[in-house]
């Protein structure tokens, strides 16, 4: 029996991927872009919330082809967090994936994203086992143990290839900049006289209060390469304007602040073209990546082996303590691992990432 995703029989598939993080699904690039060119004859459709259509419409092309063709919009399920339940949403949702020759849990070490899955009533069933839950027998070899030791990208590429893509291709980002994102990077730049390479972008937001590394820190890195001749820029979403008035606050230095006065491919061309990101583990991280930008990500709870790239272009700074990494989104104690990484650390990561592209 030919494994699914090398089976010609099989000629849609379906992702149930249901994350809301704008690192999440870049980090699904890879396997996209692996899987359209093993099988540019698949229609691919992605499953999740409704308001991450705009980040799925942009993961992009291969050879003219969407890396995905569909956007089945999630209603929520009991066990899946970031969203409400809408139970009115479910028979829509689960009929129209009986249309799929195979389904795919592609989102976790989560058993509730299973369920989903199994919910769907595609002809084949598959994707990560969580660990600890107990694989259907006659689905083993369509499921594969959730990989806890790769990074969020590769272990995505790892489950399309235990389900019959060809080992071996490149684990490559990539975001497609757009004509439009250009025209808009080059009047953002025009309008606060930033130059390719001198200017830094500092992104002190990010969804959870645990992966924000302090305000007043922000600011001492900030200060410190506005002294060393960047301009500094600081990034976020409309909803982390209050954090980025901080950072500006805090500064003796200028700034300019960009937070939520960028769409995605705009904000995308401007990590390109900084000297340097200093950010929190989240999606600009990730993004900067894509574009073959500059980054350096401080690691509080979240986990550097899951999600810090790899790389003569990025640093990853990872508090030292025992309890990180850690699932909290609030800490439930002192914050101690955003007290254990020092400016200090910091800005010599982002002076020697900023030297290289002087």
């Amino acid at each position: 029996m030919l494994p699914p995703l090398a089976d010609p029989a099989v000629r849609r598939v379906l992702l149930v991927r249901m994350r809301v993080g704008l690192g999440d699904l870049l980090c699904s690039l890879p396997s996209l872009r692996r899987l359209r060119a093993a099988r540019p004859d698949l229609h691919v459709a992605l499953t999740t919330w409704p308001r991450m259509a705009p980040v799925v419409e942009r993961l992009g092309s291969l050879d003219g082809r969407p890396l995905v063709d569909e956007l089945l919009p999630f209603p929520g399920a009991e066990g899946i967090p970031d969203g409400p339940v809408d139970p009115d949403g479910w028979a829509a949702f689960t009929a129209a994936g009986r249309t799929f020759d195979l389904a795919l849990q592609d989102y976790g070490d989560r058993p509730a994203a299973n369920a989903v899955t199994a919910a769907l009533g595609a002809r084949l069933t598959g994707g990560f086992a969580p660990t600890g839950w107990t694989v259907p027998p006659a689905s083993e070899a369509l499921h594969l143990r959730y990989p806890l030791d790769l990074h969020e990208a590769q272990r995505h590429v790892r489950l399309f290839e235990h389900l019959g893509l060809p080992p071996g291709g490149p684990v490559d980002m990539g975001f497609d900049l757009r004509p439009a994102d250009l025209d808009e990077h080059a009047a953002t730049m025009a309008a606060h006289g930033l130059t390719p390479r001198g200017y830094a972008v500092l992104h002190p937001g990010a969804s959870a209060a645990t992966r924000q590394w302090p305000v007043a820190r922000y600011a001492e890195v900030g200060d410190a390469l506005a002294r060393d001749g960047l301009t500094v820029v600081v990034t976020g979403v409309p909803d982390e304007k209050e954090i980025a008035a901080r950072v500006v606050a805090a500064m003796r230095a200028p700034a300019v602040d960009l937070t939520g006065a960028t769409t995605l491919g705009g904000l995308a061309a401007l990590l390109r073209d900084a000297a340097v990101l200093v950010g929190n583990d989240t999606g600009s991280a990730h993004l900067a990546a894509a574009v073959g930008g500059r980054s350096v990500t401080v690691f509080l709870p979240g986990d550097p082996v899951r999600w810090a790239h790899a790389g003569p272009r990025h640093r990853a700074v990872v508090a030292d303590v025992p309890c990180a990494p850690c699932p909290h989104l609030v800490c439930p104690i002192d914050f101690r691992c955003a007290a254990s990484v020092r400016p200090e650390a910091v800005l010599a990561a982002a002076r020697e990432l900023a030297g290289q592209a002087a």
